[in-house]
């Protein structure tokens, strides 16, 4: 396998980050996960302009599109494989141990490995930990994701395969890696930005061509939904049978079989929308 770090593809066994990278040291990062088909990016440029936005909440140089743009390609080209998940980390490079950032250039490392398509259906749990929308990092896609370990983990050992988080004001936020939408009296609803939730890429999809509204929602409102659905890069939308222990009923559900269909044949027409 070869990967893309600081402008050249390397073997993976001889590619080397320095330990006194901010990213390791102190996860000063960005990154983003894309879907890839056939070698092919999905939504290449979306995901640039919020790896942007990441970079500039974190007070880091803008990435160079371009060179993103062709690390992404050489990597794809020299691993070819049919579904993957394409990775690109950016981070604040070598810095003194400590939270202050050097003054060197940042770390860039696309990688991709294989994957496999997710099932339609899920389970998900709801978890007791929150997200802090008022963070100084609340919605960047930071490579500081602790949290998330840990409350993927608790989902895990539930048999779940996300868990659902509100924020500290018990509004509906997101999952570990995902975003959330529930369908109340019909309506397909999704949290606001303003809740803390990533500005997911699939979410801003959804909401253009499902015709979601943005809603700010109590943490009950998986308990009260007639249909909820996860989505994400590798995910796209993904039903959602079970929340804790409590059944939807046949899933997906007609909104959401609905959200499937048009988010299928939108993507389908075009893999960089």
């Amino acid at each position: 396998m070869r990967i893309w770090l600081d402008g050249a593809l390397r073997d993976v066994d001889d590619a080397r980050v320095s330990v006194f990278d901010h990213g390791l040291t102190v996860g000063d990062g960005v990154f983003e996960t894309l879907k890839a088909e056939g070698g092919r990016p999905f939504a290449l440029t979306r995901h640039l302009d919020r790896l942007t936005r990441s970079a500039r909440g974190l007070g880091l140089p803008d990435p160079d599109h371009d060179e993103v743009r062709r690390a992404c390609a050489a990597v794809l080209e020299a691993n070819p494989m049919p579904f993957g998940r394409l990775r690109v980390t950016y981070t604040g490079g070598v810095s003194p141990l400590g939270s202050d950032r050097g003054d060197g250039a940042p770390t860039l490392i696309a990688a991709v490995a294989q994957s496999t398509r997710r099932p339609d259906t899920t389970s998900v749990v709801t978890v007791d930990w929150v997200r802090n929308e008022r963070s100084a990092v609340a919605g960047l896609k930071t490579t500081s994701y602790a949290e998330n370990v840990v409350a993927l983990a608790a989902a895990h050992r539930a048999h779940a395969s996300e868990a659902l988080l509100a924020n500290t004001l018990g509004r509906l936020c997101e999952g570990t890696g995902s975003n959330v939408f529930v369908v109340l009296g019909g309506e397909l609803h999704t949290p606001p930005l303003a809740s803390g939730c990533l500005a997911g890429i699939t979410r801003a999809l959804v909401v253009e061509w499902a015709g979601a509204k943005e809603t700010d929602l109590p943490f009950e409102a998986l308990q009260q939904a007639e249909e909820v659905f996860l989505t994400s890069s590798l995910r796209d939308v993904q039903a959602v049978l079970r929340v804790d222990g409590r059944e939807l009923g046949a899933a997906p559900g007609p909104a959401t079989a609905e959200a499937m269909r048009i988010f299928e044949a939108k993507a389908g027409a075009g893999l960089d929308p």
